[in-house]
């Protein structure tokens, strides 16, 4: 039995939301196919997310160093360390996301700047053990390889192709994030073009869908 993390990055309806529809589809499959797995849901927009400012990173600092924290470093310290507990306990996550204004929705990179924690999901290496210095990952070692991603992501033009995918920072991002604490196994579902091509809107969100339930009955 696995136990899979659902994380949701949008808070609008539905109805409205391609990116939820994605979520909803995978979920469905996926109960349908691993009906003993253990599933949790998390909805980042009605969680208490502080973005990440001095508390937590002096907090940390001063954690590295053994140095006494205040209240409030505390604080911020563990509420991060509720969300990066809970994702590295799962075996498998799941995150759901639209792009907003080519990126991904405040409160998830938030949520990634709590995952993003030496020791606990890479490991800086010294400069002297790097041997690609053309390789961005190589500067520290992912510790967290064998967790199963699966990234649903809508976005309403089609960023796939240049001239365009230059501005997508919303999948690259999350997908840099996780290639840096080492994760190999990144599935993608991506339902893209259905504002800029409106004839073609209801085709190409369909075989998304479509193609949502068929990653998740093998995921």
């Amino acid at each position: 039995m696995s136990t899979v993390l659902f994380i949701k990055a949008n808070n609008r309806s539905v109805k409205e939301s391609i990116s939820l529809k994605l979520y909803h589809s995978f979920l469905e499959s996926y109960q349908e196919t691993h009906p003993h797995d253990r599933i949790i849901e998390l909805d980042l927009f009605k969680q208490e997310l502080p973005y990440l400012d001095a508390n937590l990173a002096d907090g940390l600092t001063k954690v590295k160093f053994g140095i006494e924290l205040n209240e409030d470093e505390l604080k911020a310290i563990r509420i991060a360390d509720q969300y990066l507990d809970q994702f590295l306990e799962a075996d498998k996550v799941v995150i759901a996301f639209p792009l907003w204004n080519m990126t991904i929705p405040a409160v998830l990179h938030t949520y990634l700047d709590y995952l993003n924690r030496a020791g606990k999901t890479f490991q800086y290496q010294s400069p002297k053990a790097i041997k690609d210095k053309n390789d961005p990952f190589a500067a520290a070692t992912g510790l967290i390889p064998d967790k199963k991603i699966a990234l649903l992501n809508a976005r309403g033009g089609c960023y796939s192709k240049e001239p365009f995918a230059k501005l997508e920072m919303g999948v690259n991002y999350v997908k840099n994030n996780l290639g840096f604490y080492g994760v190999k196994n990144i599935e993608t579902v991506i339902i893209e073009g259905h504002h800029q091509f409106p004839d073609q809107a209801e085709e190409i969100i369909k075989t998304g869908l479509e193609k949502a339930k068929i990653v998740a009955k093998s995921f």
